[in-house]
């Protein structure tokens, strides 16, 4: 029984659970915008925004953590760049979004799409 566990397991082991997160934090962090399962987008949630928190404070202890935890440096450089915590700054949380859209074709997994809540469409698909 996993009386008091939080988070899900995903069908996977604890450390491809750890590598899809991070490899899901990167993607959303870079594109802003990304489309995966609900159960994912809801995990991914708990594990993105405690970065862009992070990243309220530039300092080099923060970039260093946010570095040690994602593992990609341009990531790190994009959330720590001013424009970018400039867009979040006043915000007290909830930095990201979920979208429910249509079940998936090929097995019928609910989908969703996880985005950050200031995204605006680019110009060619507006």
């Amino acid at each position: 029984m996993r009386h008091q566990v939080s988070g899900k397991r995903l069908g996977r082991g604890s450390n491809q659970r750890k590598a899809l997160m991070k490899g899901l934090a990167i993607a959303l962090l870079r594109e802003e915008r990304i489309e995966t399962t609900e159960v994912k987008a809801k995990e991914l949630r708990k594990f993105v925004e405690p970065f862009i928190t992070l990243s309220k404070t530039d300092s080099i202890a923060n970039r260093r953590l946010a570095m040690a935890r994602l593992g990609s440096k341009e990531t790190v450089q994009k959330i720590f760049g001013a424009d970018f915590r400039k867009r979040f700054e006043t915000r007290p949380g909830g930095y990201t979004r979920i979208l429910k859209m249509a079940p998936r074709h090929g097995d019928g997994a609910e989908m969703a799409l996880i985005e950050l809540v200031d995204y605006q469409l680019p110009a060619e698909e507006a």
